[in-house]
């Protein structure tokens, strides 16, 4: 049964590649040579991967954060925005900075550093973090950002969903304090879904309460 289930993942995918190859080569042809991604085929991409890599909480963050924002230009050179924000302090507050595989540069902001809990008032200490960000896609206008605000599972689902919409809200209200275009920034709240650590130990619970910032580039 497994072997089978497998199997079907493994043909999605196939079929979701080969989507996402011919909606490349339509943009090639309408745009110059530049390659974009489909919001669609980006999604789907995502699951695929997520499903593919096993059933595992992890696996499944994974998959959900793929795909999150794609329609971007695929390749971008993420170089110097992701030098630029690691110098800012992230590293040592525990802020990591990935290069994701749809082409996002993601920055992953944990609870300790961010908010206080049951909060969504940004703490001083990721200011500066947030200030390179915003530095990037001011100097940068064809980047865009996405804020996802996630929570632990304690609580009710109603409570979890308004806090983790209001964190997310709170990130990308002070990037457009910081001179982003409000148009550039969109935030959406998933509550405790896709958690990274077990919800049963006080430190999974800390790691699945976090904002993740997606950043990605769309086609001038």
């Amino acid at each position: 049964m497994k072997v089978s289930m497998r199997a079907g993942r493994i043909t999605t995918l196939v079929a979701v590649v080969a989507l996402m190859a011919g909606c490349a080569n339509m943009n090639e042809m309408g745009t110059g040579g530049k390659t974009a991604m489909g919001a669609g085929a980006g999604a789907a991409l995502g699951a695929g991967l997520g499903a593919l890599i096993g059933d595992s909480s992890k696996a499944a963050a994974i998959g959900a954060g793929i795909g999150a924002v794609a329609g971007g230009i695929a390749g971008y050179n993420w170089k110097g925005v992701k030098n630029d924000v690691e110098k800012s302090g992230a590293s040592s507050l525990g802020v990591d900075v990935t290069e994701m595989p749809d082409g996002t540069l993601r920055v992953n902001i944990p609870s300790h550093v961010s908010f206080d809990t049951g909060k969504y008032a940004l703490k001083p200490a990721l200011l500066p973090v947030l200030d390179s960000v915003a530095r990037a896609l001011v100097q940068h206008p064809e980047l865009r950002a996405k804020s996802i605000g996630y929570t632990d599972s304690t609580g009710s689902d109603q409570v979890n969903q308004t806090l983790s919409v209001n964190r997310a809200r709170a990130v990308g209200n002070y990037l457009s304090q910081q001179g982003v275009p409000v148009g550039n920034l969109t935030a959406e709240g998933r509550g405790p879904s896709n958690p990274v650590g077990d919800n049963a130990t006080a430190e999974g619970r800390a790691m699945n309460r976090r904002v993740e910032l997606y950043l990605y580039a769309v086609q001038q």
